[in-house]
């Protein structure tokens, strides 16, 4: 992002105590009941239902945001691709939000925002709350439908159904799905924001609860991970989706950025040998830009780390050697999936390592 454009620093830290991440979100649906063409349907609660439809919409994102990563690796594990188009901001903005400075002339090429919150004020002039990705836009007014990061991989997977890709897995079994929800919610407030939790801490009691309780959480991933191949079931699940994006950022970033230095996940050999199967697998590392990741948290974090800095290290080549998980038993699919094609050329990483090319 260019310095003259730049208009004031983020503030992301707790001015004192416990941070508070805000969760209110634009809790509309894309669902495959509302016939493809129509407009929104206006809901009881408020909220719409926005029609399943090829081409109707694109998923905008950044490299370096967790709740965005889940999103995108849902979408390619899926094959909808051709589908539901995917835009990439880049990793550092200022207060206002994320901005699209990665393309020509620092504009989505299919919406034309310079900004994300561009699509938001489109649809809500006087929208209050937080400019987030991941964030759902209607190509043709490019105003966001959603950005209700916890239901879109949900809805990828139940309501996209007629246009996933031949060989699809079934993230979300319905034999499994309660215990997929149940745990997706403790990852959430655990783990996933636990880190969080860590690196917003706005005071040392509120930093100290935090750690002890993320370490809690990730010493029973560890033993768990013991006895079973994946988190939930004999196969690749949303819930592996979930955790995938804080694990992959934990040495890179939480350890010293957020201060969760116990130790490293590669200390833990069950969570770093299940990490290195899913970076393995395409959906996984392919979606996984480690360079956006480090500048996003240690240049846009100026509350934390004032001198932006962006460390060189760690080195993460280990995640591409092999694995012991097979020793479980179980596989990352089913039998009769198959794994995604190539990654669209205008959906690779920019910034790829040695060890992912």
């Amino acid at each position: 992002m260019t310095k003259k454009d730049w208009d004031g620093d983020a503030k992301n830290a707790s001015p004192d105590g416990e941070f508070v991440r805000d969760t209110s979100y634009i809790t509309d649906r894309i669902v495959s009941d509302v016939e493809p063409g129509s407009s929104p349907q206006a809901q009881e609660d408020g909220t719409f239902h926005w029609p399943v439809e090829a081409g109707r919409y694109r998923l905008l994102g950044a490299r370096a945001c967790p709740w965005a990563h889940r999103t995108i690796i849902t979408r390619r594990l899926l094959g909808l691709e051709d589908v539901i188009s995917l835009g990439l901001a880049g990793p550092t903005h200022d207060w206002r939000s994320w901005v699209f400075d990665l393309d020509p002339d620092e504009k989505d090429p299919v919406t034309g925002i310079h900004r994300l919150q561009e699509a938001y004020f489109n649809r809500f002039p006087d929208y209050p709350k937080g400019i987030t990705v991941p964030a759902i836009v209607e190509v043709e007014t490019a105003k966001v439908v959603t950005n209700n990061f916890p239901t879109i991989p949900i809805d990828f997977q139940t309501q996209w159904s007629e246009h996933h890709r031949e060989g699809a897995p079934d993230l979300y079994p319905e034999a499994l799905r309660e215990e997929i929800d149940t745990l997706g919610a403790w990852l959430f407030k655990e783990v996933n924001n636990g880190v969080y939790r860590c690196g917003f801490a706005g005071s040392q009691e509120a930093y100290e609860s935090a750690y002890h309780r993320l370490w809690k959480a990730l010493d029973w991933l560890e033993d768990h991970l013991s006895t079973h191949r994946y988190l939930v079931g004999d196969h690749l699940t949303l819930a592996d989706i979930y955790l995938y994006p804080t694990l992959v950022r934990f040495d890179a970033v939480y350890v010293g950025h957020f201060k969760c230095s116990r130790n490293r996940i590669s200390q833990m050999p069950n969570l770093h040998n299940y990490l290195k199967e899913l970076f393995q697998i395409p959906g996984f590392g392919d979606t996984t830009d480690f360079q956006e990741i480090k500048e996003h948290y240690y240049y846009t974090h100026s509350d934390v780390n004032p001198t932006r800095i962006v460390p060189v290290g760690p080195d993460l080549s280990d995640l591409a050697t092999p694995h012991d998980r097979d020793r479980l038993g179980g596989s990352p699919f089913a039998e009769g999936v198959t794994l995604p094609g190539p990654v669209p050329e205008t959906d690779k990483v920019k910034h790829p390592q040695d060890f992912q090319k």
